[in-house]
């Protein structure tokens, strides 16, 4: 898109082509932020749910005065003799055809307990009915999905409905890891399709990586300031896979045990909450798989980080013949005295080759300071993690 672009500018200002753009993102913003870095000051429409059923990017068309798609990926030499030349009025009108459901009546489930009412229901939900709805959209694509079991698309929304959940602030324990696993269905009904497999890699380990996601956010928001404007603000900074850059092969590395003998006292406040997710949810012996823990104080206790004592520190034990990245990952602790932030774990597995299908757990522990209440007692605590690994075709 950014080639079209350049080479664009000038017939744009012109006035003889206009452009419009669909992008396949699960973050709408970052796209936008693509955008007023490139200054690409047309039209950018959003399918997350992937409506359109495309299964590879870009996706190029030359669409006439009349409505009438006349290429499909031309080459940009032949621009101009498409603009050149003026289409004859079709003597029948093509068909208005829509990839998006009508606004629905948003507080009606539907009348009929079908797949396809369910799911048309579950898009509406995403598409009009905003944070407040999507535990409704999970709902309806869950009926949805237990309805067509075989079904890819609605596996893929489900995903998407999970990780908007999970990204709104409204999100429940186990949505990451459940938006891993949908995607993971969808992919086993259609491993030709691109745009499923690019959320899994988004969150994936380096070997599956094409390039790194979003390592460009820096630089387009150091440019635009420059510019002497303001960068659009992102919902939800990238950080770790999205950051990520590709690797060819895997690289393990060793450490020590921050509590060998396990005498480090146990959270059983439970003042911090753990949640886990696995990408992709299943993967081959001998095939790498990124973890990622999440670790949140808990808001019921008003529990909070003490960022005055040493840092987080996070400890995989790996059976004979794993392998990981990082056994011992440090998280630094933030600069004020305290703090509620979410504090994220990522590193990446590799199972033996020989290893049995099914599903290994894995032990892991996390040391932290955490306080109790906004006045309350400080603590060195540890949390035992178990983490479940899915091996299989």
């Amino acid at each position: 898109m950014p080639r079209w672009h350049v080479s664009t500018k000038d017939l744009l200002h012109d006035g003889r082509l206009q452009v419009a753009g669909i992008v396949e993102e699960q973050h709408p913003d970052r796209a936008r932020l693509f955008a007023q870095w490139h200054r690409m000051d047309w039209p950018v429409m959003v399918d997350s749910l992937n409506l359109l059923g495309i299964s590879s990017v870009p996706v190029t068309l030359f669409i006439d005065e009349h409505g009438i798609i006349r290429a499909i990926d031309p080459d940009r030499s032949a621009l101009p003799a498409f603009l050149n030349k003026s289409f004859d009025k079709p003597a029948v009108a093509p068909p208005a055809v829509s990839a998006v459901p009508e606004r629905p009546m948003l507080a009606t489930r539907p009348a009929a307990d079908t797949f396809e009412a369910w799911r048309q229901y579950g898009d509406g939900l995403v598409l009009w009915g905003g944070v407040a709805r999507l535990s409704d959209a999970v709902t309806a694509y869950e009926r949805a999905a237990t309805l067509a079991p075989r079904d890819g698309p609605v596996h893929f929304r489900l995903g998407v409905a999970y990780r908007m959940r999970h990204d709104s602030g409204a999100d429940r324990s186990g949505d990451f890891a459940r938006a891993a696993t949908q995607w993971s269905q969808a992919l086993a009904v259609n491993p030709n399709q691109y745009i499923w497999r690019r959320r899994i890699q988004q969150y994936g380990p380096r070997m599956q990586k094409p390039y790194s996601f979003y390592d460009w956010v820096n630089e387009a928001r150091a440019a635009i300031r420059e510019r002497g404007e303001s960068p659009i603000p992102l919902a939800v900074e990238p950080s770790g896979a999205e950051l990520a850059l590709p690797q060819k092969e895997f690289v393990a590395a060793a450490g020590s045990n921050p509590d060998p003998k396990g005498d480090i006292q146990r959270d059983a406040e439970g003042l911090i909450e753990v949640e886990t997710a696995v990408v992709p949810a299943r993967s081959k012996p001998g095939d790498p798989a990124r973890i990622h823990v999440l670790l949140n104080p808990n808001a019921q206790r008003k529990a909070h980080w003490n960022n005055e004592a040493q840092d987080l520190v996070f400890w995989i034990d790996l059976p004979p013949g794993w392998q990981a990245d990082q056994q011992r990952v440090t998280v630094p602790s933030a600069r004020p005295p305290t703090s509620r932030e979410t504090r994220t774990i990522e590193l990446e597995l590799r199972s033996p080759p020989q290893a049995s299908a099914g599903e290994v757990t894995l032990n892991a522990f996390a040391l932290y300071y955490v306080c109790d209440g906004v006045d309350g007692v400080c603590f060195y605590r540890r949390q035992d993690i178990s983490l479940k690994v899915r091996l299989g075709n």
